[in-house]
């Protein structure tokens, strides 16, 4: 399984000839740093969720990520399933409490359901 670690942005800017270019990435990518260059902020593309809308959206992603339905998910951590449903769709706060409870059966960090 694996950890999660903390990874802090850093942005590189080089100035050197560009044939290297690809050789520079490579190394850098060696070294553990992803090129996301052509990367684009989520935002632009997902207009549709307002930010009352994350904790719900980052529950149900890491529940399909992790293959769970909602009831099983339920049995996992003791919240009932209707709770879980409403959470999910912005009918009912996640809170820190749930949110840490969550968090440990989806093999996330608590914080992306506040």
């Amino acid at each position: 399984m694996l950890e999660h670690t903390k990874k802090l942005p850093i942005e590189l800017k080089f100035i050197g000839p560009l044939t290297n270019k690809d050789k520079a990435i490579e190394a850098l990518k060696s070294l553990g740093f992803v090129n996301v260059s052509d990367s684009v902020p989520w935002r632009d593309l997902f207009p549709e969720y307002s930010d009352e809308d994350l904790p719900g959206v980052c529950l149900a992603g890491s529940r399909v990520k992790e293959g769970l339905t909602q009831k099983q998910l339920s049995e996992l951590t003791g919240i009932p399933q209707s709770h879980i449903s409403e959470m999910e769709n912005g009918k009912r706060p996640i809170g820190k409490k749930r949110a840490k409870i969550l968090a440990k059966a989806l093999d996330v960090g608590y914080k992306i359901f506040l």
